[in-house]
């Protein structure tokens, strides 16, 4: 009956889990994460024996670790990426609750690192940075509590999943990470958007979010540090904007050769936050372009597909997944180029770190997972049919 009413095409009954996959994963958008992932470890060839040699270990001990960590990031998403819809949710709430309840104990348990902002935990062979996994877990978790809005008789999902939004937020801030906060705020107003919030609302919010950066420029020294560097004309060559600038500058378009870069040896973040400053220092313009070629395809290819989703619970989710990621992507991007303050955001599947690049294969995954072709007829269709 379904497929009588909604045009569904032919499940092929009995057919191995490995061909359907492959059978019905977006295999562009899935091509471009292993490219991606593929540039991070050329560039962390080139970014990170500089560091390994200022703290004692083997030139190549930050390239294996994320050999180790990007291979687990791997497994992670092709596996989430095979799970159904419904699978994907329930682990996605379970590891949103784990998150959150680690988010929460950071003040008591976590460390700095001597960075300013108590984000991790330390675990002697690694770290942990609960807030990467919070993020996929909460886009689907508010997804979620949307979609049963728009149930009858359902529950009041986009207020409880607006409360929620508001204390990851704060929490974050406390710690201080603004960068994060500002991305899970984004996704959730990506998602609400998207689930027919009304304009004067998404205006209003983000009147608050202004007026919360001015408290938080007169009231923290560390978010007003990175503002008044981001305004300041005169950008200090000694600083890691500085030190990014420069290296952009000297790459031009093709850049000065593979392994002929200077800024890594200058930079503490160059294998993390500003690794596309190597690239461009290195590889000149040509890499850059390639690597934002790279993420619009994702982003792209995942949201047309999502348009034509029957399932609001999918597109919204997937939805705030995929913008996330883009998101994400430019705001580090931005950084480097100074459009945007310093923010300590990764590059996904990019920069060198255990946490991030485990929770943007997660987060992959279930997008690959929400994303992948059904047997269920396209909502364009069933529009057509109301209206004859």
């Amino acid at each position: 009956m379904t497929e009588m009413v909604y045009g569904a095409v032919p499940v092929r009954d009995g057919e191995p889990i490995l061909p359907k996959w492959w059978r019905t994963v977006d295999r562009w958008a899935l091509s471009c994460v292993l490219i991606l992932f593929a540039v991070g470890m050329l560039l962390g060839l080139a970014a990170s024996p500089p560091l390994a040699s200022k703290n004692g270990f083997d030139a190549f001990h930050y390239v294996q670790r994320q050999a180790f960590f990007g291979g687990l990031a791997l497994v992670a998403m092709l596996l989430t990426s095979m799970m159904s819809p419904t699978l994907v949710r329930r682990l996605a709430v379970l590891g949103f609750v784990l998150s959150f309840v680690a988010l929460a104990l950071l003040p008591f348990f976590g460390t700095d690192f001597g960075k300013g902002a108590t984000r991790w935990y330390s675990l002697g062979f690694a770290s942990l940075q609960p807030s990467e996994f919070l993020k996929p877990g909460f886009m689907v978790a508010a997804a979620w509590m949307m979609a049963a809005a728009t149930e009858i008789n359902g529950p009041p999902g986009k207020t409880w999943s607006f409360a929620l939004c508001i204390s990851i937020v704060l929490m974050l801030a406390m710690q201080p990470d603004f960068g994060q906060a500002c991305l899970v705020l984004f996704g959730w107003g990506v998602m609400y958007f998207v689930a027919g919030a009304p304009m004067v609302l998404l205006v209003g919010m983000a009147g608050l979010v202004v007026l919360a950066g001015t408290f938080a420029y007169s009231n923290s020294e560390h978010f007003a540090r990175r503002i008044d560097g981001f305004l300041s004309v005169d950008v200090d060559p000694t600083t890691q904007l500085g030190y990014a600038t420069n290296a952009i500058r000297e790459g031009g378009l093709f850049g000065v050769g593979v392994g002929e870069g200077e800024v890594k040896w200058s930079l503490p973040d160059a294998h993390t936050d500003f690794i596309i400053a190597v690239a461009a220092e290195e590889y000149g313009l040509i890499l850059v372009v390639c690597i934002i070629a790279l993420y619009t395809v994702v982003v792209v290819r995942s949201l047309l597909r999502l348009v034509r989703e029957r399932d609001p619970f999918i597109r919204l989710a997937g939805t705030g997944l995929a913008c996330t990621f883009g998101v994400q992507a430019m705001i580090n991007m931005g950084v480097a180029v100074r459009l945007l303050p310093a923010k300590g955001m990764t590059l996904p599947f990019v920069s060198y770190g255990g946490s991030s690049v485990i929770a943007s294969g997660i987060a992959v995954g279930m997008l690959l997972a929400f994303t992948r072709s059904r047997p269920q007829g396209e909502i364009s269709d069933i529009l057509g049919r109301g209206r004859r």
